[in-house]
């Protein structure tokens, strides 16, 4: 009998905050290992994007706070890739820059695990950039220096050069891990000869939207991550570069900029509107409270297949309906023209883009996106009498259409494509949650609402919600939300995620 195959680890670089800056290379093996093992800073967004069932593990290190010792970590590298695995270690930033990625690399090595390092883009550079610093310039810094702030818990005293760096003109030196060691080390450069003068910046958390920057002077540094109460992660920049800041920011003009929003609709669903959200300036919080997955029936696309009609309804009452209906249809049945014995209703804006997709024309759409109303609309407009109806739907759809339809002569049958459920959030996200409350809320459905007590207790939804805003997309949502006891603070008025996103914005910039 042959030993089954070594698996292999790839050491993936996430960038620094913003999910856009992971490399196409990483993002890709990201979503194809067997296994995750991810670190604290790592972004929520890249990790409930892996595809559900995957093996996932949180390794959770963040600034003085070390829960899974790097001894164990590389041992789950070991066990995984023993098992014939493949791993995406997901490390903030870039592996190799401070990251102990070099670390991991060597112990895999030794022990005859096959790996591959997938660089990323480092927060050394992006987070400046992000605030309007460059790292060099033809005038004013022709060298970078990285340095780390933090010394390793087995050294008596950092190994960095601070003497050197001091006398080191016309150039940047941007410090990582520095946060609780900035006062000896702006002491330090001073003693050695820096011009007190020069200039200098804090970044913390670059390149997230919620990011903040302080320019001072190196003489006054301390003293201002003290007074702003800075907290990892952060960056400090010392040189002349800083000075450019005014001219070079571009990222701070957005309309909603700071503001964390829960976002709880599907994650496979969401990429979009996180993007959206993100490019305003708001921090998208990606907290998804249902999942969605196919719900394959033999028996009824077996009935689908054997309709024959000529005066046929294909009525689709969600997005999530088209998207798995035609899914399954090239499984069960294949030849699209099955379809062409049916007209087409759509619930609202949303599933009839999503049916565009698809190169399906919407031949009725109700004026507001609800299935009451759609109901309501055909038992009005259409003549139903002696039609087959055949709703697409999931498991936790309410008969409310069939039972219209029916009351018209029409001979109706449901037909679910998909089961809606409530997922587990990865280990690590609720920490990142609690840390970090939202400003606000945003519900598109019942069930995203329901959802919230699968991953949290009572008391800490209280505790998250009471301050902050509650957004709906409609009016069933609404009441749902009221009914649980939750104040709504504004209603789109439009019952797609476009009206929900204008809805959020205009609350935040209404005079």
């Amino acid at each position: 009998m042959t030993d089954k195959k070594t698996g292999k680890v790839y050491l993936i670089g996430a960038g620094p905050g913003d999910p856009g800056l992971i490399t196409v290379k990483g993002r890709d093996l990201l979503y194809s290992c067997d296994a995750v093992i991810y670190d604290h800073l790592v972004s929520d967004e890249l990790i409930v994007a892996v595809p559900l069932g995957r093996e996932m593990h949180y390794v959770g290190k963040k600034a003085a706070n070390h829960p899974v010792p790097q001894e164990k970590i590389n041992a789950l590298m070991l066990q995984l890739a023993r098992e014939g695995k493949s791993v995406a270690r997901l490390k903030g930033s870039d592996p190799l820059i401070f990251g102990r990625g070099g670390e991991e690399a060597k112990y895999l090595k030794e022990h005859g695990i096959e790996f591959e390092i997938v660089t990323g883009v480092t927060s050394g550079i992006a987070g400046p950039a992000y605030s309007g610093i460059p790292c060099t310039d033809r005038q004013k810094a022709s060298f970078v220096v990285f340095v780390t702030g933090h010394k390793s818990s087995d050294k008596l005293k950092t190994s960095v050069p601070w003497d050197w760096l001091a006398k080191a003109t016309g150039g940047t030196i941007v410090i990582y891990m520095g946060v609780r060691e900035i006062e000896k080390i702006t002491g330090q450069l001073l003693e050695y000869g820096m011009a007190p003068e020069t200039p200098a910046a804090i970044i913390e958390r670059g390149t997230f939207p919620s990011q903040r920057l302080v320019t001072s002077t190196i003489k006054d540094l301390a003293k201002a991550a003290q007074d702003n109460d800075i907290k990892p992660p952060a960056l400090f920049v010392i040189g002349e570069v800083v000075d450019l800041q005014p001219w070079l920011e571009w990222f701070t003009d957005r309309p909603l900029l700071g503001k964390r929003i829960m976002v709880t609709r599907p994650a496979d669903q969401s990429f979009e509107f996180y993007e959206r959200l993100r490019r305003m300036g708001a921090e998208p919080m990606p907290f998804p409270t249902i999942a969605t997955e196919a719900a394959d029936d033999p028996g009824g696309w077996k009935a689908f297949r054997e309709i024959s009609s000529e005066k046929g309804w294909l009525v689709f009452t969600s997005e999530n309906g088209v998207r798995y209906f035609f899914d399954l249809f090239h499984r069960h049945i294949g030849d699209i023209r099955h379809l062409g014995q049916f007209k087409i209703a759509a619930v609202g804006a949303g599933t009839a883009k999503a049916l565009k997709k698809q190169n399906i024309s919407v031949d009725f759409i109700p004026k507001k996106a609800t299935v009451k109303t759609l109901a309501a609309a055909m038992k009005e407009n259409l003549d139903l009498d002696g039609t087959t109806v055949v709703r697409i739907r999931g498991n936790l759809a309410e008969d409310t259409l069939e039972k219209a339809l029916t009351d018209q002569g029409a001979k109706v049958s449901s037909l679910t494509t998909y089961n809606t459920f409530h997922p587990d959030w990865p280990d690590g996200l609720k920490d990142k949650l609690l840390e970090n409350p939202p400003h606000a809320f945003v519900f598109t459905s019942g069930s995203t609402i329901d959802g919230l007590w699968h991953n949290l207790s009572e008391e800490e939804i209280r505790g998250l919600t009471d301050k902050a805003d509650i957004f709906s997309l409609g009016p069933m949502v609404s009441d749902k939300l009221r009914a649980k006891g939750f104040t709504v603070t504004a209603q789109s008025e439009v019952y797609t995620i476009d009206g929900l996103i204008k809805t959020v914005k205009d609350y935040y910039n209404s005079p």
